[in-house]
């Protein structure tokens, strides 16, 4: 049971890492802090990465009542959810040029005293994907054993990404733009492999429930 527990965490922990994209919000958040004190980056980092928690924790343990409430059944749920992470997942291995920010907007980033929630917790670390795979993980849990471990692995998650957030500037420094293009496409490529299992699992699932395991094979 130990070793199931265990399995469970860190497979959490892998699937939603890549989604989080934590290395890739460490650019953003450095770029939108500049004008912080270094202490008052750190407390938007860590309130961030707490709204992230917070919110994936509502997902996961809201997430049947949801989907019962919508009359949304699990093989749709890890279809269309496979489909969003593979959609971003591909966005990533092709990133195309990031659109022009008007003067507006931009003087309104700059001057928000408190980024945490947004644009840093929704929807950087845990936007739709992040949300769609924290559903499905809870729709495909069986007892209370179950939901603990996949909340262990999101606080994890969240505890990961404080800890990128908070070293921002020595990882982007560090890694640089070829680095972190280059971690962006091994996340990318990592999305669309979760997305297609999703896929798959939902589609075979379906076959399955129709009676017809020879297609389902």
């Amino acid at each position: 049971m130990l070793f199931t527990l265990v399995k469970e965490v860190l497979g959490t922990f892998v699937g939603l890492l890549p989604i989080a994209n934590p290395f890739s919000a460490a650019a953003v958040f450095v770029a939108i802090t500049q004008r912080f004190t270094a202490a008052q980056a750190r407390g938007q980092a860590r309130r961030a990465c707490a709204y992230m928690a917070i919110v994936l924790l509502v997902s996961l343990f809201a997430g049947a009542l949801i989907m019962k409430f919508f009359g949304i059944s699990l093989p749709a749920l890890r279809i269309a959810g496979g489909l969003i992470v593979a959609r971003i997942g591909f966005d990533m291995l092709s990133p195309e040029p990031d659109p022009e920010v008007g003067e507006t907007q931009r003087e309104e980033i700059l001057h928000m005293t408190d980024l945490a929630f947004t644009p840093l917790a929704m929807p950087m670390l845990s936007g739709p994907g992040s949300i769609a795979v924290t559903i499905s993980m809870a729709a495909g849990a069986d007892n209370l054993w179950d939901y603990g471990a996949i909340a262990l692995g999101i606080v994890l998650v969240a505890f990961a990404s404080w800890l990128v957030l908070r070293s921002s500037r020595r990882v982007v420094a560090r890694l640089g733009s070829t680095g972190m293009t280059a971690l962006t496409r091994v996340m990318g490529f990592l999305l669309v492999c979760v997305g297609v299992q999703f896929i798959g699992d939902g589609v075979l699932h379906i076959l399955s429930d129709m009676g017809t395991p020879g297609a389902a094979r």
